[in-house]
C-alpha cells in the first residue's frame, strides 16, 4: 500500500508543471505515430519507404546469472502504388533465430479521413500492442500485463476501416479478424489446449501461421484527442476462439472472449504519464479446462499507472526521463466450476529507472523491477534490466 501511495504522490507533484509540445516520435501523445503509421504518412512522393526498429536487452533476476539478447529486430517496408493505395509490412527477427511477419496489409484511402485495410494487422487494444517501438515506452521490457492479458504483440488477419471525425477530435478503427486458437486434437480422441492460467490468452495467438478460422471476431477502438496534451483510448474485442473442423463441435473446444480496455497518455511540460486498464471475460472455461487439463481463468484483469519526468532542459535535444510504473495483473481474476484461484497468478510489478534519449530514435534504458505475487510465502525474484533501442 505504501508503494501505491508513493506512486500517486509522484504523479500528483509532477502534474503541477506547465505544458509544451515535445518530439512527436515519443513525447506528444496526440501526434505519436507507430511504425506502420509513419510508413503510411512518410512517403512524400517516394514509392518505397524503408525503416527499422530493434532492441538489445540485458536481464538479471536477483541472485541469478544475467541474460544478453538481441530481443528483436524489425525491418519495415512501405510501398505507395498511387495516391490512394499503399502496402505496409514488418518482418521481425526474434532472438536471432526466429522470423515472423508482424504486419502485412494494404491501406486504401477512400476519402481524406477514411481508409479501408486488409491483411495481417495489429489488434487495437491498449497502448503497447500498437505502440511497441522501443523509443515510445519507458522500461527495458514492455509492461508485463501486455504480455499475458492483451497479449502483445497480438496480430491477426482481417479487414476493416479506420478514420477520424475531426469535428469531434475522435479517431476510430473497426476490424473483423480471425480469433485466438484454443485447442487442437492430441491424436488420442482428446484435446490439447493453447490457453492457460499463467499465460492467459498469449499461447492462442495464431500470427497468420496457417490460421484456423471457424467464426470471425470483432475489434474496435476509439481515440479522443480534444484536450491539449491528452489522448484517451477505448478498446473492445469480442468473439469465439477457433478450432479445427474435426474438433470444433467437441465440448470445450471453443471459448467465448470479450475484452475491453481503457488507456490514457498525457504530456505536460517535462512530465509525461500513461495508464491502462484491461478486462477480459471468458465463457465456457470449465468445459475447456476439463477437456484439456488446463487451468484457464474465466476472467483476466490488469492495470498500470506510470509517471515520468525529463531531468534535462526542454531546450535540449536530448531527453533523460526518470520514471516509475506500478502494475497489477491477475490471470485468475475469476475462475469457473471447481477451479480454485491461484494467487501466484495475481502479480504486482513496480518498475523504476531511466530512459536516456541521446537522439530522436535512439534510447538507452536501465531499470529495476520489484516483483511480487499474492501467494503467501512465494518468492519472486526482483530483476535488473538494461537495454538499447533504436527506431528509424
Amino acid at each position: 500500500m505504501k508503494k501505491i501511495i508513493l506512486l500517486f504522490a509522484v504523479l500528483a507533484i509532477s502534474l503541477a508543471s506547465g505544458q509544451t509540445m515535445q518530439d512527436s516520435i515519443t513525447f506528444d501523445p496526440q501526434k505519436q505515430l507507430n511504425a506502420a503509421q509513419r510508413l503510411l504518412s512518410g512517403n512524400y512522393g517516394k514509392a518505397v519507404t524503408v525503416g527499422a526498429y530493434g532492441e538489445l536487452t540485458y536481464n538479471q533476476p536477483e541472485g541469478q546469472n544475467g541474460e544478453l539478447d538481441v530481443q528483436r529486430l524489425v525491418v519495415l517496408f512501405g510501398y505507395k502504388f498511387d495516391d490512394k493505395t499503399q502496402f505496409v509490412t514488418e518482418l521481425e527477427f526474434e532472438h536471432v533465430e526466429e522470423i515472423f511477419v508482424e504486419q502485412a496489409f494494404v491501406n486504401y484511402a477512400i476519402g481524406s479521413n477514411v481508409s479501408l485495410r486488409g491483411g495481417l494487422m495489429l489488434v487495437p487494444m491498449g497502448i503497447i500492442n500498437e505502440f511497441h517501438e522501443p523509443t515510445t515506452f519507458n522500461g527495458v521490457e514492455r509492461p508485463a500485463m501486455d504480455n499475458v492479458i492483451v497479449p502483445t504483440t497480438w496480430r491477426e488477419i482481417g479487414v476493416g476501416v479506420t478514420g477520424r471525425f475531426n469535428d469531434l477530435s475522435l479517431s476510430y478503427q473497426a476490424y473483423i479478424f480471425n480469433g485466438f486458437k484454443s485447442t487442437s486434437s492430441d491424436g488420442a480422441d482428446g484435446l490439447s489446449g493453447y490457453l492457460s492460467g499463467s499465460s492467459g490468452l498469449r499461447g492462442g495467438r495464431q500470427k497468420a501461421i496457417k490460421s484456423t478460422i471457424d467464426s470471425p471476431t470483432l475489434s474496435v477502438k476509439f481515440d479522443y484527442y480534444g484536450i491539449p496534451g491528452l489522448r484517451l483510448g477505448l478498446s473492445a474485442y469480442t468473439g469465439k476462439t477457433q478450432a479445427a473442423d474435426d474438433i470444433e463441435e467437441l465440448d470445450g473446444a471453443n471459448i467465448g472472449t470479450t475484452m475491453f480496455g481503457l488507456d490514457a497518455r498525457y504530456a505536460y511540460q517535462r512530465f509525461t504519464a500513461r495508464g491502462q486498464f484491461v478486462y477480459a471475460s471468458l465463457n465456457d472455461t470449465e468445459a475447456y479446462n476439463l477437456a484439456t487439463g488446463k487451468d484457464l481463468g474465466s476472467a483476466l484483469q490488469g492495470y498500470y499507472l506510470e509517471g515520468a519526468y525529463n531531468l534535462l532542459s526542454q531546450e535540449k535535444r536530448q531527453r533523460l526521463f526518470a520514471f516509475l510504473r506500478y502494475e497489477q495483473y491477475d490471470t485468475h481474476a475469476d475462475t469457473a466450476g471447481g477451479l480454485m484461484r491461484n494467487d501466484a497468478y495475481n502479480r504486482t510489478d513496480i518498475t523504476t529507472g531511466l530512459s536516456y534519449h541521446i537522439a530522436p530514435g535512439v534510447v538507452l534504458k536501465g531499470d529495476y523491477q520489484f516483483r511480487d505475487n499474492a501467494l503467501s510465502g512465494d518468492q519472486v525474484n526482483d530483476r535488473l534490466n538494461f537495454g538499447v533501442g533504436v527506431w528509424f
